[in-house]
């Protein structure tokens, strides 16, 4: 199963998404991360932090969701709320969901309020993330009603 991981410009949520799932996910599932107005570049906070995770970085980029290495079989979205972000829609027969998280690359103040921000953004996308993982996932991939079901109710979940 491949998960895509999509907001607007693929630098910091979706790359946090999908190096994290990659990290945690078994077998048979596959994370990507893309965006609809890639910024060319991962933040540099992002990938901090997933090394101080002891997640791997590498090959980690920016990328178009025009140029995805596969075809994905769920899409969440990760764009958030408070700056009235509009989040791409993925057109395609997938099974979509929303899991908005606020955008870590907007925080201002001092470094470490800025990088409370990014690990904020982490630990929603992380307890997300496991809880997708823990669900019965051979059961569930073939019943697509109640995958959407749970993955909307974990949309909601916070760490």
């Amino acid at each position: 199963m491949n998960v895509l991981f999509l907001c607007t410009g693929n630098s910091c949520r979706s790359i946090l998404g999908e190096a994290t799932f990659n990290h945690l996910a078994p077998a048979g599932w596959r994370a990507m991360s893309a965006g609809s107005k890639p910024t060319g570049y991962v933040h540099p906070r992002s990938l901090a932090l997933l090394a101080r995770e002891g997640i791997d970085t590498e090959g980690y980029h920016s990328k178009s969701w025009e140029n995805l290495p596969a075809t994905p079989d769920i899409v969440l979205s990760v764009c958030g709320n408070a700056a009235s972000e509009t989040c791409p829609a993925y057109i395609g027969p997938v099974l979509r969901a929303h899991w908005g998280v606020e955008d870590p690359a907007h925080a201002t103040g001092t470094d470490e309020e800025i990088d409370a921000a990014f690990m904020t953004a982490y630990r929603i996308l992380r307890a997300r993330i496991e809880a997708f993982l823990a669900l019965p996932l051979a059961e569930l991939t073939n019943d697509r009603a109640r995958l959407k079901a749970e993955l909307d109710r974990i949309g909601t979940l916070l760490p």
